[in-house]
């Protein structure tokens, strides 16, 4: 049963390309095509293959649903018969997901093609880039003021938002978490199945390996870490390999599996299941897609507080917060977690807040739409 006349059209990274802002987004729009009328459409090609650091930008995974794919993020000229597919429905709400200042030019162009009677939103993950560029300023300020409404997903983003244009309008919206990889399984038979030790501590590092994550400080930390841990890394390097084979290979703890390859949805679940820590030691974040993954799983994470990372998180409570950011404080927020006992208050905790947070992508749909909503009347 639709719940509204509006007509949305949605654009962002979609499968079938995989990543965090691809799988955020499917669920938003399954959340949103259930009660709304809606179009949602992807990339034909999203980065030069020459800038892009992984092995492959498509997902693996045969049973996802694809979408239809209309514009080459780096190609002009592609632009234009995107904008006719993008406006065939004569929408009366345009969505699009914001990540990277690459593609700026690529969204205002899109903004700019509507009508002034649809209105213009936009998902910010990240205003400010990890890794920033001589553009970027620049290319957030002419995307800032293309938009009507905003949908940040964390304080930090928020402020970052309204340092460009004090007058922006905005919602501030949590990243729900996700829910699309299936139930925990027994730490048994995922221990089996990746070939580990059940009976060892297990740390978790999970995601597509950049050097804001910190990996680095991490395998630092982990070196001086008793035989007891094992550190489970799993996600593909973008970028130097080389530093982190070189501080695997200098550990004093060998205990280090490493599985350096985009995770596949199916597989997902082992990795969070076996697991006793998520380890996120960021130096620089605004949210994190891996912590709302974690807390699907009911798994604790440790994570810096940079960012937004902790703006949801009581210390010891429904997970733990790494203030200093540094091997040794790591280490020791590690043996202090498990020397104390911890963990098995936390994972309760985070059970009660799964009960209590049902239906959270349709929640998070709906409170767009009234955002919306609010908008065209105040219009």
């Amino acid at each position: 049963m639709k719940k509204s006349t509006h007509k949305v059209v949605f654009f962002s990274a979609l499968p079938p390309y995989r990543g965090g802002i691809s799988d955020f987004s499917e669920l938003v729009v399954s959340a949103m095509e259930q009660q709304y009328d809606l179009k949602a459409f992807t990339f034909k090609k999203q980065y030069p293959n020459f800038l892009f650091p992984g092995k492959t930008q498509l997902s693996l995974n045969k049973l996802s649903k694809s979408y239809p794919r209309i514009v080459s993020g780096f190609n002009p000229l592609s632009y234009f018969s995107a904008v006719r597919q993008l406006k065939k429905s004569s929408p009366t709400i345009f969505i699009t997901n914001y990540w990277m200042t690459f593609f700026a030019p690529m969204n205002v162009f899109f903004s700019k093609s509507f009508k002034k009677d649809c209105l213009k939103i936009a998902i910010i993950h990240n205003l400010i880039p990890h890794e920033k560029r001589f553009f970027d300023t620049f290319f957030n300020r002419i995307f800032v003021k293309s938009y009507d409404g905003f949908i940040v997903l964390s304080e930090s983003v928020k402020k970052d938002l309204l340092a460009i244009d004090p007058a922006a309008k905005y919602c501030l919206l949590k990243h729900p978490s996700y829910n699309q990889f299936g139930e925990k399984i027994a730490r048994k038979e995922a221990a089996e199945a990746l070939g580990l030790d059940p009976t060892k501590k297990i740390l978790l590092f999970f995601g597509l390996i950049r050097n804001y994550k910190g990996l680095d400080l991490l395998l630092q930390a982990f070196s001086n870490l008793n035989k007891e841990f094992i550190l489970l890394i799993a996600g593909e390097v973008y970028g130097d390999e080389i530093t982190y084979t070189n501080l695997i290979a200098k550990s004093k703890n060998k205990n280090i599996h490493f599985v350096n390859q985009f995770i596949n949805e199916q597989d997902v679940k082992l990795y969070f299941s076996v697991a006793d820590l998520c380890v996120l030691p960021y130096k620089s974040a605004t949210q994190s897609g891996i912590q709302a993954l974690a807390n699907s799983f009911c798994l604790p994470v440790l994570i810096s507080n940079v960012g937004g990372l902790v703006e949801d998180i009581v210390d010891e409570k429904n997970g733990f917060i790494l203030n200093e950011i540094n091997p040794l404080a790591i280490q020791n927020k590690i043996e202090e977690i498990f020397n104390e006992n911890k963990l098995t208050q936390v994972e309760e905790n985070l059970k009660i807040e799964n009960l209590l947070l049902n239906d959270m992508w349709t929640k998070f749909s709906d409170s767009l739409i009234q955002f919306c909503d609010t908008l065209k009347k105040n219009s």
